[in-house]
């Protein structure tokens, strides 16, 4: 028995331990690979999703109102008080005499059957209400889609230039410790004097908690990653990509029409319009009048039991006809609501249009801003980068200080960072120029 169990534990231990290591498991991330996960599993995207399949549901539950009905009631009597006649006693002497009378069936079931003929339009309305709103809501969701690839993009081009930061940082605190290194020879030699020494130090000592923010960046630009993926925190993860420069010269007045066709919240605002005009339907058929077939069927007995005449039955078929003559003019109320919501849809549509034309333009400029300021770095990289290096010669010959050397240095590295924030800044506008004219992933 201690040995079944010995080896249940070790078993059990084995399937733990490559549970674990399956879960610690390194999750390689592409751009495309975190735009995926981010529309399988964003939560908020995920959500947008359930709200499609509530619309398909009320688009449902709006073609039941065509359908007849068919319910069943069942009442079990459980105390009554009798109904009792009393006739006076034609025999002097004798009291009157009572007869008691049971008119209530202990035992008694119901099926009712009922069928809209006329509804005065309403559930037309009410249907019509039901498939717009389907459509509105999806094209919300494809507005979801948008804004998570979106986000996805930014986080991942935001991890991209984290990582170059890193990087910058790193080759400065190396090329500052070099240089700590040559100075320490020449002040060996007589070469260098102490301040030249201190101030290579100092210089060193400036940089390393630089270089310690921008990993502690990095790891936080990993985590909101993760996050908006939908993974879990703990998840390790190795990202693949660089940012990069592809050329693109975007046409403004093809831009903005392409967003005008393309852009989900037109369309959306599109269906809404037609659900309030239905809505405006509904609220005036409130006034009309309606026609129903009824049909009931009624069986009872005494006792609950299934023998031949033991239950009594009969039933009933109406031709039920309702006209609404006086709701205290809430039909009224309901019709300028809907008529104030077609108004209001229209301002908002309106609204909208010039909106989306400010984001196409705007996107469009930032790319155009982006694409001057990478130019401008990509050269100015360069000039630093042969700047240092004639600083660090002419140190070397004792034509330069340990000041030139650490400035040199730092305009080095603000150069560097420069480029690598203008080539964020270009990837990050084409990402907003695609959302600004509604293109999804991979259209």
């Amino acid at each position: 028995m201690k040995k079944a169990k010995t080896i249940l534990l070790v078993i059990l231990l084995i399937f733990w331990v490559a549970k674990f290591s399956f879960s610690l498991e390194k999750t390689t991330l592409t751009l495309e690979e975190s735009i995926r996960l981010a529309i399988s599993q964003n939560p908020y995207h995920l959500a947008a999703e359930e709200r499609l399949v509530m619309a398909r549901a009320k688009l449902r539950e709006a073609v039941a109102g065509f359908l007849p009905s068919l319910n069943s009631e069942g009442l079990h009597t459980l105390a009554e008080k009798v109904f009792t006649l009393e006739f006076p006693s034609f025999i002097p002497g004798e009291p009157p005499q009572r007869i008691s009378m049971d008119f209530t069936k202990d035992y008694q079931f119901y099926l009712n059957f009922s069928l809209p003929l006329f509804t005065g339009g309403r559930l037309t309305s009410n249907y019509k209400q039901a498939k717009y709103n389907l459509r509105s809501t999806e094209e919300a969701v494809r507005q979801s889609k948008h804004i998570t690839v979106f986000n996805a993009k930014k986080a991942f081009y935001g991890y991209l230039l984290t990582k170059d930061f890193v990087k910058v940082a790193e080759e400065a605190v190396d090329v500052a410790e070099k240089h700590l290194k040559n100075v320490k020879s020449l002040y060996g030699v007589g070469m260098a004097s102490k301040f030249d020494l201190l101030r290579s130090e100092v210089q060193v000592a400036n940089l390393k908690p630089q270089l310690i923010k921008a990993r502690n960046n990095l790891k936080i630009a990993e985590l909101s990653l993760i996050t908006l993926l939908g993974l879990d925190l703990s998840q390790p993860i190795e990202i693949k990509g660089y940012l990069s420069y592809e050329p693109f010269e975007p046409d403004l007045e093809e831009s903005v029409s392409k967003a005008m066709l393309k852009r989900p919240e037109i369309t959306q605002l599109k269906y809404q319009k037609q659900m309030a005009g239905q809505g405006l339907k509904l609220a005036r058929a409130s006034n009309l009048p309606s026609f129903a077939l009824s049909a009931t069927y009624n069986f009872w007995a005494d006792q609950l039991n299934f023998r031949k005449d033991t239950w009594q039955s009969f039933y009933t078929v109406n031709l039920v006809f309702t006209v609404p003559l006086f709701n205290g003019f809430a039909t009224s109320a309901r019709v300028a609501q809907a008529k104030a919501m077609i108004k209001e849809l229209g301002f908002t549509q309106k609204g909208l249009i010039d909106i989306i034309e400010f984001e196409v333009r705007k996107a469009i400029l930032r790319l155009q801003e982006a694409k001057e300021s990478l130019h401008s770095q990509e050269k100015n990289v360069e000039q630093a980068q042969e700047s240092l290096r004639i600083a660090e010669l002419n140190f070397s010959e004792g034509l330069a200080t340990t000041l030139d050397i650490s400035s040199a240095q730092a305009a080095l590295s603000q150069a560097k960072t420069n480029y690598s924030q203008a080539l964020y800044d270009y990837v990050m506008s084409l990402a907003e120029l695609d959302k600004a004219m509604g293109v999804g992933w991979n259209d």
